[in-house]
């Protein structure tokens, strides 16, 4: 435990590397399971709890070498029946090799598959982020998320193999020093052929306004995990911005696009392909149209019936320094769904790519 000091019931720890970058309480959950938040947070308010010397919130973080104060604790009766780890199978174990298209001592990347979520949620029980408990050591840690990609986008998912290069990396993502590139293929061709996407993005949309008919007012329903279209100064809004350039269309009926985000928004490229008109194929959420829309009726812009109805968005490529030297450059294939899609339009992989070329802001 990296333990220093222990006087009068007071004791102090030194950060590990491991933790470097941890917040406070959740360095507290792992050190000292059995201590309740209200606890540490009195603890913290009062000033009992320091980091070389100075007073602390709960979400401060920690440093590797800092020396945290840790005065007597209260702590709560442990938890019966003890919470049991989730089981892994050996199919878990083998998912999770097969997805590895890089790895090294401190990182892997996987390429996530359509249809499977990240992490756990309402009625989610198999995600990627318990399947990574396969690889937990005898202490219980194990490789940890980095980033998210929506159950039904595929593609480059990295995973940090410690706490500490979770740390280092989520900084890389945080200051911007990523380039992440996605494919999608999209309803109609988009005019310019490339732009800047610059919105403001909050949660809360209203749903069923443009797709059943209008609704009485004050009575529109709102799903609160689709974003929506707001002003700056909105509450929770957040500013959101894209690259994109078309690579390839059949017009007028799709066009396959290379997008780039800037920003990490929930639901970003969606949202934007959505906001210009274009939703991206297979999107349940964005791409709904009403029966009358022309993009439906007229036989000259519908979509082929061969495509499937499935997301067509690819988390393609990502490209970033690696915190221990030199750089991370991985490409993800096509899922099989947009594969057959391609092949049908005629779309070639080898294709130049233009948003290459786009800036980085």
């Amino acid at each position: 435990m990296s333990e220093t000091k222990n006087s009068g019931g007071v004791q102090t720890f030194i950060v590990t590397a491991d933790e470097d970058g941890m917040r406070l309480d959740r360095w507290f959950k792992r050190r000292v399971p059995d201590l309740s938040l209200g606890h540490l947070n009195k603890i913290c308010r009062t000033g009992q709890v320091r980091v070389d010397g100075s007073r602390v919130q709960t979400s401060s973080r920690l440093a590797e070498g800092n020396a945290v104060r840790v005065p007597p604790l209260k702590l709560d009766a442990p938890a019966k029946p003890a919470v049991k780890r989730a089981v892994v199978s050996d199919d878990d174990v083998r998912s999770i090799r097969q997805m590895t298209i890089f790895e090294d001592k401190h990182i892997i990347v996987l390429n996530k598959p359509y249809g499977l979520a990240v992490q756990g949620g309402s009625g989610t029980k198999h995600h990627i982020d318990g399947m990574l408990m396969s690889m937990a050591d005898e202490k219980g840690d194990r490789p940890l998320l980095v980033h998210r990609l929506d159950r039904d986008t595929s593609g480059v998912l990295l995973i940090a193999r410690t706490r500490k290069m979770a740390s280092d990396l989520g900084e890389l993502f945080r200051s911007r020093q990523t380039k992440k590139i996605y494919w999608s293929v999209v309803e109609g061709v988009p005019k310019p052929t490339q732009g800047r996407i610059s919105l403001f993005l909050a949660k809360g949309a209203g749903m069923g306004d443009d797709r059943r008919g209008p609704r009485k007012p004050g009575t529109e329903r709102r799903d609160p995990e689709k974003m929506r279209i707001a002003k700056h100064g909105d509450e929770d809004a957040q500013h959101s911005v894209t690259f994109y350039a078309t690579v390839d269309k059949v017009s007028p009926r799709l066009a396959w696009l290379s997008m780039k985000p800037i920003t990490g928004r929930t639901h970003q490229l969606r949202a934007h392909a959505e906001a210009i008109g274009h939703p991206i194929i297979g999107d349940p959420k964005y791409g709904t149209r009403p029966e009358n829309d022309p993009r439906r009726t007229d036989p000259l812009r519908a979509i082929p019936a061969q495509v499937e109805r499935k997301l067509h968005l690819l988390a393609r490529r990502l490209i970033l320094p690696h915190p221990k030297g030199g750089t991370i450059d991985v490409t993800a294939p096509l899922p099989q769904h947009m594969q057959t899609t391609f092949d049908l339009l005629g779309f070639d992989l080898s294709t130049y790519d233009p948003i290459m070329d786009a800036p980085d802001e």
